[in-house]
C-alpha cells in the first residue's frame, strides 16, 4: 500500500495533535518529543507534525511511502526515466525511523518530495552516523526534535 505524506510545520505539537485527532478520528501512530505522525486509512494519508515554532502552518515537505524497498527502487527507476533526478539516501535515520529513500529534484515550485520506506523504528531523531536527515539539511543529533530550521519528515 501506497499513500501520500503531507509533513506540516506546526507551532506547538500538542496542540496540533488534539486538532487532527478530532479532524480525522485517529491518534499519532507515533509521538515524540516535537513530532507525531499519523498513519490515517481513509483518506489514505501519512500526516507528520514537525514542531517548529515561528513555521506553523507552512508545508515542510511532500512524500510517498511506499511498501518496500523493491517499490522505492522502482520508483526511483521510473522517475529518472522520466528525466527527474533524485537524491539517493538509503539506511538514513530521520524522524525517528531507519528509512531507504530519496528525494525528488526540480520541482516547478521548488516543494521538495520524498519516497521512502520505513525500515525499522528508531529511538532517536536521526543516527549519529550516516546519512543525515532529510537531505543534509540541519537535523538534530540524538534525542533532541528537529530545530525549526529542518525539513524532514
Amino acid at each position: 500500500m501506497s499513500r501520500v505524506q503531507l509533513a506540516l510545520n506546526v507551532n506547538d505539537v500538542d496542540e496540533a495533535v488534539r486538532f487532527y485527532s478530532k479532524l480525522f478520528g485517529t491518534e499519532p501512530a507515533k509521538r515524540r518529543p516535537g513530532y507525531a505522525n499519523f498513519a490515517i486509512t481513509e483518506p489514505p494519508l501519512k500526516l507528520v507534525l514537525l514542531e517548529n515554532p515561528g513555521q506553523g502552518g507552512s508545508l515542510n515537505h511532500l512524500g510517498v511511502e511506499v511498501e518496500s524497498v523493491d517499490k522505492v527502487d522502482a520508483e526511483l527507476s521510473r522517475l529518472a526515466n522520466a528525466g527527474l533526478a533524485a537524491i539517493n539516501e538509503r539506511g538514513t535515520t530521520c524522524c525517528y525511523a531507519k528509512q531507504d529513500k530519496f528525494w525528488v529534484e526540480g520541482a516547478p515550485d521548488e516543494e521538495r518530495w520524498e519516497v521512502y520506506t520505513v525500515l525499522a523504528d528508531s529511538p532517536t531523531f536521526t543516527a549519529d552516523e550516516g546519512p543525515a536527515c532529510c537531505s543534509g539539511t540541519d537535523a538534530a543529533q540524538g534525542d533532541e526534535p528537529a530545530p525549526s530550521s529542518a525539513a524532514c519528515c
